[in-house]
Formats: structure tokens, C-alpha cells, sequence
């Protein structure tokens, strides 16, 4: 079974950075397109981003293009999320999942993904 958990959240001003890891266990990670999404105090969770498996294609939310970068360390079995530039409209609770093997491309509607994580939070503040 795959079980991921993240880590690397915490306040942080705005303008300010930081790389949040989702690390698997149980089963290499490189088998999976892997997403990371969000979830703030009364909002729907959506994609920030996302990782495709085989050839590691990315895609990004509108929000998150140029500030944000998704990256994969298959020797670590870990997904990351480096986060620049940061705004206080990115304050919220941050989860990776996995999207089963059937699907070998990025989305970034949460629906069709498992394994999801504990979360990690991110508040970006003065």
C-alpha cells in the first residue's frame, strides 16, 4: 500500500518561500502521477499542481504558474512543492495524493486521487 506524508509547512511572510515534501512509503513513488492540493477555512480543496509518472510532465494552476515548481526525487521517493513568491491568498492546508496507476497524465481535480496525506499547513502573513 502507498501511504504519503507531508511536511515543510509554517508561517511565513509574504514574498517569502518554502518546499513542502511528500514522502512515500510502501511503494516507489515513481510509479505514480502525484498532485498536491489545498484547502482553506470554508473553501473546496483544489489542484495547486501535479506530477505525472513515466515522464514527470507538470501542470500548475493558473494561481500557481511562475511562482510555484513540483519536482520528483525518485532515489528519495519523494515529490516536492517549492513555493516562491508567496501571498497571503496561498494561506491554507496543503495535502499530496496519488492518482491510481490507470491514469498516466496530470489533472488537478482532486476526485480521481488516493493515498491522500495528513497535510501540512501554510500561513502566509506579516
Amino acid at each position: 500500500q502507498l501511504q504519503l506524508v507531508e511536511s515543510g509547512g509554517g508561517l511565513v511572510q509574504p514574498g517569502g518561500s518554502l518546499r513542502l515534501s511528500c514522502a512515500a512509503s510502501g511503494l516507489a513513488l515513481d510509479y505514480y502521477t502525484i498532485g498536491w492540493f489545498r484547502q482553506a477555512p470554508g473553501k473546496e480543496r483544489e489542484g495547486v499542481s501535479c506530477i505525472s509518472r513515466g515522464d514527470s510532465s507538470t501542470s500548475y494552476a493558473d494561481s500557481a504558474k511562475g511562482r510555484f515548481t513540483i519536482s520528483r526525487d525518485n532515489a528519495k521517493n519523494t515529490v516536492y512543492l517549492q513555493m516562491n513568491s508567496l501571498k497571503p491568498e496561498d494561506t491554507a492546508v496543503y495535502y499530496c495524493a496519488a492518482r491510481p496507476l490507470v491514469f498516466r497524465v496530470c489533472v488537478l481535480g482532486p476526485d480521481s486521487f488516493r493515498s491522500w496525506g495528513q497535510g501540512t499547513a501554510v500561513t502566509v502573513s506579516s
